[in-house]
This record gives structure tokens, C-alpha cells and sequence, in this order.
């Protein structure tokens, strides 16, 4: 029987989502979970991708194999009973055997929040990236136009991607404001390695003045990751939804 889960966490405390030697990853918790209630036996957890350190999730999506007779509406409950405060399961149903988390996904919504007060907010330390330089959010939303559509971003993501095909489809990209933070807001078919982070810090270079709008499809056209901005912190991004 294969379940499909999704779950949300708080990347704060975990090394990101893969397993690691000697670390403590979201994946790591979720296959000692499922090892608890299978009495000991290792049960392999497939994600829709995975997220770096100190990032968030609203919704990724999981999936796994199970021997276990336990009824659809309880696996929620039962997961839960052995996962910490920082990492939940927020639904679970069965799926067809061929089901993959992963490979059946169809796109993904991440989303960037930005926090400007003058003061930094201990609060959101670990939630919102605190960019204290004025930023012009409409120079931005210009320079995000050369990015929307069906380009080779291989100037956007980190030059340790293993991936060969670099060609992505952004369908969206949008700006607005949320409890007081500046959020930036990717809806696309898929995402490269640090693809969200970088596409972040570059737009904030455009904000601020640093990168003419016009010159982000020169960027795209380069193919080479030291023409684009920096890579923004992990703790802003949140993998927000996975589309099926």
C-alpha cells in the first residue's frame, strides 16, 4: 500500500530535508517515525524534492510503502504521535502503487518573505530575511518580467547543481505584502538547486538600484551562475505547495 503525506515543518532546527550522516534532517525524523510504528523495520521516504538548510515547508509532499492495515483518516494521528513539534503531518491518503511524489509533480509555489523594519525582529529571525536597504518593489517587478516563461537558468542556480537539464518554465512571479513583510511569491514547473535564492537576491540587487531591469535576460543569456546576485538566506523561502 503507498501513502502519500503532506507535511509541513519548520526548517530551523533540521540540516534540510535529506538524510545526512550525523545530522538531524526532516526526512531522517519521518523514516524513524514510520520505523517506530513498523516495529523496527526501515520504511524509505520519497519526497517531491528536497529543501536546504533552514528552510521551511507549507506543503511538501511525500510518499512511502506500507504492510501496515491502518485505516486512511488515522495515518494522520499515527504519524503524528512520534514526529516533534517542528514537523507535522497535515494529510495522508492512499494513492495508486505507481504514485511518485517526486516524479508526478507537475510544479511547485515557493515563496520568499522579506522583512524591512529598521530594527531587526527577534521573532522573525529564523522566518523572514531582514534586508535593511531601501528596495524600489516596482524596479523589481520589472526585472521579473525577462524572468517569467521557458529559459535555460543555469545563471540561477548554484554552480554544485548535478542536474544537466537546466531549463525550467516559470509561470509566475509576483510581489505583495503580507503582516507587514514583502513577499515574493514563484509559481513553476519545477526548480534547480538554490534557483528560488538566487532569483531572490538578484531581484534585490534590482531594487535597490544595483542591476538595471533590463539587464536580467543577459543574465539568462550568459549561462553562468557569477552573473547573477547573491544567494539569499535560507530561513525566508517556504516550499509553499506541490502540484499534481
Amino acid at each position: 500500500m503507498r501513502i502519500k503525506c503532506t507535511i509541513a515543518y519548520d526548517g530551523t532546527g533540521f540540516a534540510g530535508y535529506q538524510v545526512q550522516p550525523n545530522k538531524r534532517t526532516v526526512q531522517g525524523d519521518i523514516e524513524a517515525a514510520l520505523a517506530r510504528l513498523h516495529k523496527g523495520q526501515s520504511i524509505k521516504v520519497n519526497a517531491s524534492g528536497r529543501t536546504d538548510a533552514g528552510v521551511h515547508a507549507k506543503g511538501q509532499v511525500i510518499h512511502f510503502d506500507t504492510t501496515l492495515n491502518i485505516p486512511e483518516d488515522k495515518w494522520v494521528v499515527a504519524m503524528n504521535a512520534h514526529l516533534p513539534d517542528d514537523l507535522v503531518i497535515l494529510q495522508a491518503e492512499m494513492v495508486a502503487s505507481d504514485f511518485h511524489a517526486r516524479f508526478d509533480a507537475t510544479g511547485k509555489e515557493y515563496r520568499y518573505f522579506i522583512s524591512q523594519t529598521k530594527q531587526r525582529d527577534p521573532f522573525l529571525r529564523h522566518y523572514a530575511y531582514h534586508y535593511t536597504y531601501p528596495i524600489n518593489v516596482n524596479l523589481m517587478e520589472k526585472a521579473a518580467v525577462a524572468l517569467v516563461g521557458t529559459h535555460d537558468f543555469t545563471s540561477f542556480c548554484s554552480a554544485k547543481t548535478e542536474v544537466e537539464d537546466k531549463i525550467r518554465t516559470l509561470e509566475t512571479i509576483d510581489f505583495f505584502e503580507e503582516n507587514g513583510l514583502l513577499v515574493v511569491r514563484f509559481v513553476g514547473n519545477g526548480f534547480l538547486y538554490n534557483m528560488v535564492r538566487i532569483l531572490v537576491g538578484t531581484l534585490l540587487e534590482a531594487g535597490r538600484g544595483e542591476r538595471e531591469p533590463s539587464t536580467f535576460k543577459e543574465i539568462l543569456d550568459k549561462k553562468d551562475r557569477q552573473y547573477a546576485g547573491k544567494t539569499a538566506p535560507g530561513h525566508g523561502l517556504y516550499l509553499w505547495e506541490v502540484f499534481y
